[in-house]
């Protein structure tokens, strides 16, 4: 099994070449083509998280994803942001997050507070 450490991204993109001609034959998991698989995807996320890391979303765009998901509206958002014109401030960046804004929207709308104070 000769297999090289991804060093730049012609070697990533050899490397999911190989990975997607694999996964074609589907190899019995234990056998020496299963194994060699494996090991190569491990190495593709490995390399991904290094040079293509996914970074999270900052709070206001958290918070419309949720919008989106639920299909909320701007007045659904009065409990956890307070009147329309300040549901209107937070979302255009105009106003920060209060801590409790913070706290009602992770409440209520399950959004995870590290999200929301922008860890």
């Amino acid at each position: 099994m000769d297999i090289r450490p991804i060093r730049s991204e012609a070697d990533y993109e050899a490397t999911l070449d190989e990975i997607s001609s694999l996964m074609e034959t589907d190899p019995p998991i234990g056998s020496p083509t299963g194994d060699r698989l494996d090991v190569l995807v491990t190495l593709v996320q490995a390399y991904e998280a290094q040079q293509h890391p996914v970074l999270p979303p900052d709070p206001i765009d958290a918070i419309q994803f949720r919008m989106e998901q639920q299909g909320l509206t701007v007045a659904d958002m009065r409990p956890y942001i307070g009147p329309p014109n300040r549901v209107y401030e937070v979302l255009s960046r105009k106003r920060g997050l209060s801590l409790a804004m913070i706290r009602r929207l992770h409440k209520g709308l399950g959004i995870p507070a590290e999200r929301l104070i922008g860890c």
